[in-house]
């Protein structure tokens, strides 16, 4: 007998929110129980209870949904029941469900070592992770092709774990030589480099035993590095050597200074290679800290690769060193000098320079990209960002015709069930491959069902077509308005951070604990909660519209206070809070932009960009006297007080 159901869907609410697509009309089961059936039916999945699976397929039968329970029932006897599983890859082929099984169906067709049907059906698998290509090469080495085999080689060379199923090709491999020791050691300095102990010690095990780290040696240097480097006085194998290295790189992120004098004592048992390795490392680490050495430690170290080039040039932006900042431009790779950031900035030093014909040419090019540094570039050459005439906008018949398929209204269905997670599978499923005015059609459909994040991040897969008011949505407006004209916020500014923070998604929660709309943290919340003077406040209330857009907007009012009303680090403060927005400031005004790229963390960086340049395409979106982004990065220092 099947329990008493407590939970249930408004039918009505899932009218408003489908239109005609919901009708509360006779289903196999009854449509407002309908979240509550989908509910329990995976929990029994994810309990491995077949029976309580059972009993409620009926009422989920025929329902959009209903290929769940049959891909859950599938997936609990994947090892015996190929019939079943290949009746259903061809009743939903070209579904999200469909793509899920055959993975997992491969897998398992994997560990039995049935390399024929495993041979035959992968090729259908539209986006293979690691685990299934280390199998494809397992099977095709099966099956008698050994030279596939080699192609494993090129997985080696990471610093994540690798799935099991690389195991077998790894160890043949080492087995024959194709990855050697040289090749062992090379990528244990890349895992060392990220400081993931538990995987060093497991590929240090694939060493020949006479050239293992002794474990207890490597453990020692990574809890205790200062002591460790104290003691050394010689390093007389591979091993002593790379667990110095380590060492001192572990020491260089807290105080490259101390590393680099550990260095000077050190250097003399180790390599060109290696001495160039360490002291471009150590470079690295005093750019992130903004200290006046680092450019002279690029020097020292010699050949750079792309990613210590940055960061030279980084460091030569905030000594207003063009020639630098060219020069390290120029030696990176051609595809790392096409990137959008280091066009930009090549033009800057060009234009720096007086080489203004260079610098227009390539910011010519750059100024066509609808973001930050497209938005830079036609400032640079002197004109103001503006929105397109006529944007694109979608008839109903397209967004109807979306509407319809199959993928999308599973999608809206979850969504309105409150699985979020699995409805956003389903939705990015379905709208891959999309042209723009589909794009665009189901972006506006999203729009219309109140499903923002998912209106703003297919709106922005288009190509040619665009319509800027999808890409920067702007709801809950009246509440927005009162607030920030209350605390004499831009609030252009505002919502460009919220987009940028939460899509609009009102249950938002981060894996730090940040909630709602403005993503604020529970002691943050609570802080300004008594600010406010809000009485029996509690956390649950932080994922309503108005109290959250209360305290968060009254929070970013302080927090751009305390930083002497610029944005800019007001922005920073937001993601990374005050203090570290303060400890990035140098000691004369800099640039905004130049603040801003010289950001040490690359999430933070990332993130005030954007925000900014949300900013300014918000300011567009409701009228405002056009800005230039420049004016409004503005210029960054002269501090007062602290934090």
């Amino acid at each position: 007998m099947r329990e008493q159901k407590t939970l249930s869907i408004d039918c009505k609410k899932a009218a408003a929110f489908f239109g005609s697509l919901f009708l509360c009309v006779a289903q196999p089961g009854p449509a407002a129980d309908l979240g509550y059936d989908f509910v329990q039916a995976r929990e029994a999945y994810a309990r491995g209870d077949a029976q309580k699976l059972d009993a409620y397929a009926p009422d989920l039968k025929g329902t959009p949904l209903g290929p769940y329970v049959d891909y859950w029932r599938i997936s609990m006897n994947l090892g015996g029941n190929d019939s079943a599983v290949e009746l259903f890859l061809e009743q939903h082929e070209g579904s999200l469900l469909a793509e899920q099984l055959r993975k997992s169906w491969l897998k398992s067709l994997a560990k039995a070592g049935n390399w024929q049907t495993f041979y035959g059906q992968y090729p259908q698998v539209a986006s293979p992770d690691i685990e299934l290509e280390c199998d494809w090469i397992q099977a095709r080495s099966e099956l008698g092709n050994q030279e596939t085999m080699k192609e494993a080689r090129s997985f080696w060379f990471s610093s994540k774990e690798r799935p099991q199923s690389c195991d077998p090709l790894f160890n043949a491999l080492i087995e024959n030589k194709i990855i050697t020791s040289k090749d062992i050691w090379a990528r244990l300095r890349m895992i060392l480099d990220t400081g993931d102990i538990t995987l060093a010690r497991e590929v240090n095990r694939m060493l020949p035993k006479s050239q293992m780290m002794q474990d207890r040696t490597l453990v020692y240097a990574y809890e205790n590095p200062y002591r460790y480097l104290e003691r050394r006085a010689r390093f007389d194998s591979m091993a002593e050597k790379e667990i110095a290295i380590f060492a001192i790189m572990r020491v260089a992120k807290a105080d490259p200074l101390q590393a680099k004098t550990f260095w000077s004592g050190f250097k003399g048992y180790f390599g060109k290679n290696d001495n160039n390795y360490v002291q471009a490392r150590i470079a690295v680490q005093a750019a992130l800290k903004h200290r006046p050495e680092a450019l002279q430690w690029f020097d020292d170290a010699g050949t750079l690769d792309d990613s210590q080039l940055a960061w030279k040039a980084r460091a030569a932006m905030r000594e207003g060193n063009w020639n630098v900042v060219l020069s390290s431009i120029e030696a990176m790779s051609a595809d790392a000098r096409e990137e959008e950031i280091w066009r930009y900035w090549k033009a800057r030093a060009l234009k720096s320079l007086g080489r203004i014909s260079e610098s227009n040419a390539i910011l010519a090019g750059l100024s066509h990209e609808k973001d930050y540094y497209g938005q830079l570039a036609l400032e640079e050459m002197g004109t103001v960002m503006t929105l397109p005439p006529e944007p694109y906008k979608a008839s109903d018949a397209e967004i109807s015709e979306v509407a319809h398929l199959p993928g999308v209204e599973r999608a809206l269905l979850l969504y309105s069930l409150g699985s979020r997670l699995y409805a956003t599978r389903e939705w990015v499923w379905a709208i891959r491959g999309f042209d723009d005015r589909k794009l665009l059609a189901a972006a506006e459909l999203a729009r219309r069902r109140g499903l923002y994040d998912r209106a703003i991040n297919t709106a922005e897969k288009t190509v040619k077509l665009n319509d800027f008011d999808l890409l920067f949505l702007a709801p809950y407006r009246d509440i927005m308005r009162e607030q920030t004209r209350e605390l004499g916020l831009d609030e252009a500014w505002v919502y460009g951070l919220i987009r940028q923070e939460s899509r609009f998604v009102t249950e938002a929660k981060s894996g730090t604990g940040a909630s709602g709309l403005m993503q604020l943290m529970p002691a943050t919340a609570k802080w300004v909660a008594s600010k406010l003077g809000l009485r029996n406040y509690q956390q649950a209330l932080v994922n309503q519209v108005e109290t959250n857009i209360s305290l968060g907007t009254y929070y970013l009012k302080h927090v751009l206070t305390i930083l002497d009303n610029q944005p800019v680090l007001a922005s920073a403060a937001y993601n990374a809070g005050p203090a570290r927005a303060r400890q990035w400031v140098g000691p004369s005004p800099m640039e905004g932009a130049i603040y801003i790229e010289t950001i040490p963390y690359g999430e933070t960086r990332d993130y005030v960009k954007k925000v900014m340049s949300n900013t300014e395409y918000y300011a567009s979106v409701f009228g405002q006297q056009p800005v230039p982004l420049r004016v409004r990065l503005g210029t960054v220092g002269g501090l007062s007080g602290a934090p």
